[in-house]
């Protein structure tokens, strides 16, 4: 009998792993939450006890132009019909919509004390009164006309809306702000004029874009005024529906008497202004906050007015600074527009938050036109009914008296005239005084204007145009009833104003000493000379130190500097320090973090690091002296940091030596000191990754050769220039240079001899270039590539500069051709018993079978010899 028993309560027990139940219990609470009572729907702006409390009022009748009801009894219909949770949570809800500093435009209208800006708590609900603001009835109207879905209630015996029809986009213009599981909404308020303007924006334009739609809404707009300060967090709100939107107090310095004055007459929104006021007294007395002896709070009825008195010795100015640095009157909105859509939680932006509430008041309209045009066809069928018996009357008053009852008078009518159910009990519900002759008139005018109206409805459910027409010009309406100016003022801060905004964006030459001072220099100061002058004096060398690099960009361009370790850094052309032709910059160390034992090796020029069609579609072509060459994808290289990249792997006693931007199909010519060189497409080069060591691009010629430079060949009509260290160089066209597979020892670029020396440079150039030559003891000279003709492969070549003593080139720079006024060349120099200008014999070497092997080398066999790490 006991072991019965035991079986029977086991039989009742369930047994169930706790983990699961927990988690599934746990869900859908935090989904309770979130749909029914954290986050608003994203149609009507509301939470469902927002919803409750605007649909029990409309239960009322609490219309803005009848009685007020005292709020006891509306909360009491909201709690027993639909929000079944606390009355105080029923009653919060209520009196925020009627609270002019909470709610931008308010939803109720309230009698009797409903708090302050300084906290103070309303009466209790049974001493104040609330009815309709005219916005609300505009939030509710059409609502029994079938455009909103409805729902039972708590305990199924009445039914309420899902959502409202709302006639303004309520979501955008009053926010809302709510704690969910797992997530938060804070969304700030808007001008209503602003909202609708570009409501109508994107209703002619759906493809408008956030940018476009941010002329018409410029920010949020807080029901307390104030000022937004900076527009970077008002921006990211409205593209990626997060941003932190900085606000500041509306604060005047005045004289008055002996002293000055700070004037607050608006402060940041749901900044409570008591505490405020309280803890500014605390910092004051903690000797946190200087140079204030009093503070009053003068509001009133008309509006806030804080003032606070300045001592005779501070500074005005920096006492409100230090306010807005360390009191509430700047603190910050931090947006996220997270809401309801379809009954999922979503991040939107500025044109998803437009986008589904016109989609809901499309659906609105299209339910509305539906329950009206059923409506008139309704009507429209019971007075044909009435037309018909009205054109046989006496015929329907005869079978009607000679019925015995009601039922056998409706049965004869629909059998003797084809009536319809309805119309025959609507002839037998008809009044004696509808038989006149007016009110036969009456009828058939009725009849005939509820045909237009059918047609009119049936058009607007035929096209969609009129269907938004109507949507614009209800919106227009609301714009019209409830446009106001924006409270809000919005004021540009420093970090708004990128220093691109005040910088031109000129040409400059940038200058890199062997040292490692730089600096950047308008390209203006430097004049065009003709070819074999002594040129310019281009920096203030001291001791043994020269100018390596030079390069010539606009203020606005990136800068990516590649290091002889194979690291990149980053800067703007504008953050390098301006400096005269003479002077000898800064120090780069002092500019960006380079270790003081690297030297700046390479460096490109890039339009931006923003644009991901540029990113993707560029590269940046390295090679090292060893002669590894190596291809990366300039996006690689878009994230800067502040200490660097890796840029490339370099293998131990070679260092980095070029790097240029491509875009993956140019002509790579590679130059060797010993005046040799190799041509090879791009292509032979695959993409690899920034920490790749390359493959090999050239086979030196010696253990002492090393490359001297790379060029990147994107112009058919360029020649390639090249210049010896004894101030010899020679334009030569790029065809002369025969395509060969990577990795090869190239072919003869220029006759090098004692006079001319190693090469030292190697550029791509055409007529419409100049050049920038500079020696080692500082000297500049520019020179116009058209006074160079092109001669053969194996020429010594023209002198380019005269140099004086053991003096030798340092570094050539290409750059852009500037029509002027050319300077004539010292013509009778004579430096080591050479005529400055005078060209030299074109001496045509041709290759022996010797040299055309070498040069055919062992390419093939390491072409495909790869380093990667």
């Amino acid at each position: 009998m006991a072991e019965d028993l035991e079986n029977q309560e086991n039989d009742k027990i369930i047994r169930i792993d706790i983990d699961e139940q927990m988690r599934s219990a746990y869900i859908d609470y935090s989904m309770s939450v979130i749909v029914s009572r954290a986050l608003p729907d994203v149609r009507d702006g509301l939470k469902p006890v927002h919803r409750r409390v605007l649909y029990g009022m409309l239960d009322l009748g609490l219309a803005n132009n009848k009685p007020y009801k005292k709020s006891a009894r509306i909360v009491g219909e909201v709690l027993g019909k639909y929000h079944p949770h606390g009355d105080a949570s029923v009653y919060n809800t209520m009196v925020r919509m009627a609270q002019e500093w909470s709610l931008r435009y308010l939803m109720v209208e309230g009698q009797g004390n409903y708090g302050s800006i300084d906290g103070d708590s309303p009466a209790a609900m049974r001493y104040t009164e609330a009815r309709f603001q005219k916005i609300a009835e505009d939030m509710l109207a059409d609502i029994n006309k079938d455009t909103v879905d409805f729902q039972l209630n708590f305990d199924d015996s009445l039914q309420e809306p899902t959502v409202l029809p709302s006639k303004v986009p309520n979501l955008l213009i009053n926010g809302s702000s709510g704690i969910a599981v797992g997530m938060a909404t804070n969304m700030p308020p808007h001008n209503i004029t602003e909202t609708i303007n570009a409501t109508i924006a994107y209703i002619d334009n759906n493809e408008i874009t956030i940018a476009e739609l941010m002329k018409f809404i410029k920010a949020p707009d807080f029901p307390t005024g104030a000022i937004i300060y900076g527009y970077t967090g008002v921006q990211e709100a409205f593209e990626t529906g997060r941003g932190r939107i900085v606000m500041r107090a509306k604060a005047e310095i005045e004289a008055a008497k002996d002293r000055e004055v700070i004037i607050v007459t608006e402060i940041p929104y749901q900044v409570n202004k008591a505490q405020m006021i309280e803890r500014t007294a605390e910092l004051v007395g903690e000797k946190k906050l200087e140079g204030i002896s009093n503070i009053k709070d003068e509001s009133n009825k008309d509006g806030i007015r804080i003032v606070y008195e300045i001592k005779r010795d501070a500074n005005a100015s920096i006492v409100l600074n230090n306010l807005f640095k360390q009191t509430a009157l700047q603190t910050s909105f931090s947006v996220n527009n997270i809401a309801l859509v379809k009954g999922r939680p979503q991040l939107l932006n500025l044109r998803d938050l437009i986008h589904y509430f016109v989609e809901h008041r499309h659906e609105v309209v299209v339910r509305r036109t539906k329950f009206e045009l059923a409506e008139a066809k309704k009507r429209a069928h019971i007075l044909e009914g009435l037309l018909i018996a009205l054109d046989h009357l006496d015929e329907v008053i005869k079978l009607i008296r000679s019925s015995d009852t009601p039922e056998d008078a409706r049965t004869g009518l629909m059998e003797k005239f084809g009536l319809s159910d309805i119309q025959a009990r609507a002839i037998l519900d008809m009044t004696l005084r509808r038989l006149t002759g007016l009110e036969r008139d009456k009828i058939k005018d009725e009849y005939n204007e509820l045909m237009k109206t059918i047609e009119y409805l049936q058009s607007i459910l035929d096209d969609e145009s009129k269907r938004m027409q109507i949507i614009k010009d209800e919106l227009t309406e609301m714009k019209e009833k409830y446009g106001d100016e924006r409270r809000t003022t919005i004021v540009h801060s420093a970090e708004d104003m990128s220093m691109e905004d005040f910088i031109e964006d000129e040409e400059v030459v940038i200058t890199i000493s062997h040292e490692g001072y730089i600096k950047r220099t308008p390209a203006t100061e430097y004049r065009t000379q003709g070819r074999g002058g002594k040129g310019s004096k281009g920096s203030d060398s001291r001791n043994e130190d020269f100018i390596e690099h030079l390069l010539i960009a606009s203020n606005h361009n990136y800068m990516l500097f590649f290091t002889e370790t194979g690291r990149c850094f980053w800067l703007r052309v504008y953050e390098i320090p301006e400096g005269t032709r003479l002077s000898k910059g800064r120090a780069i160390q002092n500019i960006i973090n380079i270790p003081k034992e690297e030297k700046i090796k390479a460096f490109i020029k890039v339009k931006n690091l923003k644009d991901q069609e540029y990113l993707e579609n560029n590269y940046i072509i390295m090679c090292t002296k060893k002669g590894t060459i190596k291809k990366t994808s300039l996006e690689a290289y878009s994230r800067p940091r502040v200490n660097g990249i890796n840029a490339i792997n370099i293998n131990e006693g070679d260092q980095l030596l070029e790097a240029s931007l491509t875009t993956g199909s140019s002509e790579i010519v590679m130059a060797l000191r010993s005046g040799r060189a190799i041509r090879f497409n791009e292509e032979k080069v695959r993409p690899m990754g920034r920490t790749a060591t390359g493959v090999r691009g050239v086979t030196l010629a010696h253990e002492k050769d090393e490359v001297v430079g790379m060029i990147a060949v994107d112009d058919p009509g360029a020649t390639i220039l090249v210049v010896s260290e004894k101030g010899y160089g020679k334009r030569t066209d790029i065809e002369d240079y025969r395509v060969t597979n990577r990795g090869g020892k190239g072919v003869k670029t220029i006759n090098v001899t004692d006079k001319t020396g190693n090469l030292v440079a190697i550029k791509s150039v055409t007529d419409a270039d100049d050049l920038m030559i500079i020696n080692k003891s500082g000297i500049v000279i520019r020179i116009v590539v058209s006074e160079l003709r092109v001669m053969g492969r194996a020429t010594q070549g023209v002198r380019l500069i005269n140099l004086k003593g053991n003096d030798e080139i340092a570094s050539v720079a290409r750059i852009e051709h500037e029509d002027e006024e050319v300077e004539e060349a010292e013509s009778h120099v004579v430096v080591d018993g050479e005529p400055a200008g005078e060209v030299e014999e074109e001496i045509t070497e041709e290759p022996t079978a010797e040299e055309e092997n070498e040069e055919e080398g062992d390419a093939d066999e390491d072409a495909s010899e790869e380093e990667d790490n």
